[in-house]
């Protein structure tokens, strides 16, 4: 048993990469659920258990099975590189309740006693009003789970995306797939993932959406029945990462020679990350940090690419030099501002 993509030949031109607040969303209240998925997020945990304790999540649990069918109109692939919670919740909410009720009974019935439930049977009941209520409680766990965090999660999502993209670029899709997740495995025209269930689906000139997830770990998602666009979900690289608190302070001697506010932005560019990103990271304003970041740009101590909407720096060689991999910590550590 596995999920096989079938490929062909327009479908190899069709690839494309993709981040979604709203899955992050739904993989997180599942992290609160599952505690196999638990071990890389404990900082984040500790942030936000008496927030979460604020939320009544048992609806969406109840339709997040251990094994079987999640609806897949709680979670639509995104129709673009970078979309908002809010654009993703109006499709969400835009769904068709006849369709919705299809999905919810299917859901249901992969957990033992959830059809025969209360909240089961007031789901089915009035489709149109769970896919209200559906809707509402992934913004509100969007609030409290996802938002305060998001300039960070986003940030590592495109590091990965970046990453990726060039292993595509310098080895086609087979170099791709060989270093996304090891239960993939691509050969011929099909990528097959590794699942005790079957999933076969023809991409018929849609290609394949590739979608990295901080919480997905360590799983890998693929499917999405027609008419859905087909999507692999899996784990972003790096993630024992993600919370960690940084080590290093910046450098004195690079403070002295570039000034306090360039060389920790500098130091704090670990990873691409976008002019907004590094101002909520450094606490600065987004034109101040725009500013250093083309000066540095143009002394060749940084390089740009672009995702979507938004455009990612990272540091040179040289500039990875002299900051000698360090990485910013919050605060300064002597010196003058610039």
């Amino acid at each position: 048993m596995a999920y096989h993509f079938r490929f062909g030949p327009v479908d190899l031109l069709r690839c494309r990469f993709s981040l979604s607040p709203r899955w992050e969303t739904q993989e997180a209240v599942r992290v609160l659920r599952d505690a196999r998925r638990q071990a890389y997020h404990l900082p984040w945990l500790r942030r936000i258990r008496e927030a979460a304790q604020t939320l009544d999540l048992r609806p969406l649990w109840l339709l997040m099975p251990r094994k079987g069918h999640h609806p897949d109109f709680l979670s639509p692939p995104p129709l673009g590189p970078s979309v908002t919670i809010g654009e993703e919740l109006a499709r969400v909410r835009a769904t068709d309740p006849e369709a919705a009720g299809g999905e919810l009974r299917r859901s249901l019935a992969c957990t033992p006693g959830a059809l025969e439930s209360s909240l089961g049977r007031r789901m089915l009941a009035d489709p149109a009003r769970a896919v209200r209520e559906l809707a509402d409680l992934h913004e509100r766990a969007w609030e409290v789970l996802i938002a305060p965090h998001w300039p960070r999660l986003r940030a590592f999502l495109e590091a990965d995306i970046l990453f990726h993209s060039r292993r595509l670029a310098a080895g086609g899709l087979e170099a791709l797939f060989d270093g996304l997740h090891p239960d993939l495995a691509w050969s011929g025209d099909t990528l097959t993932v590794d699942r005790a269930t079957h999933h076969d689906r023809r991409l018929d000139g849609q290609g394949l959406l590739l979608m990295p997830s901080a919480f997905v770990w360590p799983e890998v998602v693929g499917g999405y029945d027609p008419p859905w666009q087909p999507t692999l979900v899996y784990p972003a690289r790096g993630i024992g990462a993600l919370w960690a608190a940084q080590a290093e302070a910046t450098p004195r001697a690079l403070a002295a020679l570039l000034g306090r506010a360039r060389a920790d932005i500098l130091c704090a560019l670990t990873e691409p990350a976008s002019t907004t990103v590094l101002a909520h990271r450094l606490g600065l304003a987004p034109s101040t940090v725009s500013a250093h970041l083309g000066t540095m740009r143009a002394a060749g101590l940084l390089l740009t690419a672009r995702h979507g909407h938004q455009v990612l720096y990272e540091r040179t060689p040289l500039a990875i030099a002299l900051t000698g991999g360090g990485s910013w910590t919050g605060g300064p550590s002597g010196g003058a501002p610039s």
